[in-house]
């Protein structure tokens, strides 16, 4: 029996007991209780708990997942009091003056690609639908376009040329006129399809003179002279014209930036009889690049974009940023005729695929 200060060795033994390991079955009496009792004060000397410490580890972890999911909640809410104020104090529907050449007539930007969403406030759920469905992973620019409304810190763009009416997308290059290079596929796709485009001008043409009923199609004129056949108007297919115009749809099929789902959309024809002139005009984003394909140019035709004078060619594309100012007029004579070019919204290059997804669902046509 186990007695005061015993070796080691001893206090192990003495642990074992006659019966074997401790708890076993053995051989005790009522004179061994002062022994059992002194055995039950040794210290134990136990290994690290391992399953305490995988507990605690993912304690810590859900702890610190619950941060991380915070944190980003109280940034996104920022981020949606941000827009709700912009749309509040500047509307959702662009500038005082943002109307571009092809798209929905109406008072404030006539022929602007439509005038996205109407209800104040709109924009502000659908984000925030947006970043429930999906998330802010790579949403930096659309955060910081939000939070500045238009133009670069929500003043003027650059140099003041650049005054996008309801979007401005920070850190995008910018110049009136974009390389061909930026989008070789779509242009060089649009000018193998010129000869079917003409031809399907030719099929829904007529004299433009005014003094007839507009025939079927055909939009009111956005000023006068102005006159288009819109394929897509605001991100929506016209089935009628499309039908009438095979070639044309079959080109539009095959682009691979084409901006056909939210409301800066836009592909038809667009129509400038002599003496006529858009002046002063600028788009409702940065984030878009205008193509134009020259389909009949006469002479005295110029378009003007921040500044810099370019003209169209039959059969070849110019890329154009309308986000700027900028100017169309038709200075020829009447025996001229019309100057009819095939335009079509696409994507600006520089914007990213999660950026384009973020905005074709925040501007999605109304149903």
């Amino acid at each position: 029996m186990w007695k005061g200060n015993c070796p080691a060795g001893d206090q192990e033994a003495a642990i074992e007991g006659p019966g074997g390991e401790l708890g076993g079955p053995g051989n005790w009496g009522l004179e061994d209780a002062p022994g059992l009792l002194a055995r039950a004060s040794l210290p134990v000397m136990l290994p690290w708990p391992l399953p305490l410490a995988s507990s605690a580890l993912t304690l810590l972890l859900g702890a610190l997942t619950s941060l991380f999911l915070w944190y980003c909640y109280r940034l996104g809410s920022q981020d949606i009091q941000a827009l709700g104020a912009g749309s509040q104090a500047g509307g959702v529907s662009g500038g005082p003056r943002g109307c571009p050449e092809v798209g929905r007539p109406g008072p404030r930007s006539p022929g602007e690609p439509g005038e996205g969403p109407r209800a104040e406030g709109l924009v502000s759920r659908r984000l925030r639908a947006y970043a429930r469905r999906y998330s802010w992973a790579g949403m930096g620019r659309v955060r910081r376009a939000a939070q500045g409304g238009p133009g670069p810190g929500g003043g003027p763009g650059v140099l003041g040329i650049q005054r996008p009416g309801l979007l401005f997308l920070p850190d995008l290059p910018s110049a009136p006129f974009v390389p061909r290079d930026a989008q070789r596929h779509d242009v060089e796709l649009l000018e193998s399809s010129f000869p079917a485009i003409l031809r399907d001008f030719g099929a829904v043409s007529w004299d433009f003179s005014g003094t007839t009923p507009l025939p079927r199609g055909w939009s009111p004129p956005l000023a006068p002279g102005c006159y288009q056949l819109l394929l897509y108007q605001a991100g929506r297919c016209q089935p009628s014209n499309c039908r009438r115009c095979p070639g044309a749809y079959r080109a539009l099929r095959g682009l691979r930036s084409f901006m056909s789902a939210n409301t800066f959309g836009n592909a038809g024809f667009s129509v400038l009889l002599p003496g006529a002139q858009l002046e002063g005009r600028c788009g409702p984003t940065n984030a878009r690049v205008r193509c134009h394909l020259g389909v009949k140019i006469p002479s005295g035709c110029e378009l003007v974009v921040g500044g810099e004078p370019q003209c169209w060619a039959e059969g070849h594309c110019l890329l154009v940023d309308d986000s700027f100012l900028y100017t169309v007029a038709h200075n020829g004579s009447p025996e001229d005729g019309p100057r009819v070019v095939f335009i079509v919204d696409l994507w600006h290059p520089n914007v990213a695929g999660a950026e384009r997804q973020a905005l074709d669902f925040v501007f999605a046509p109304d149903p």
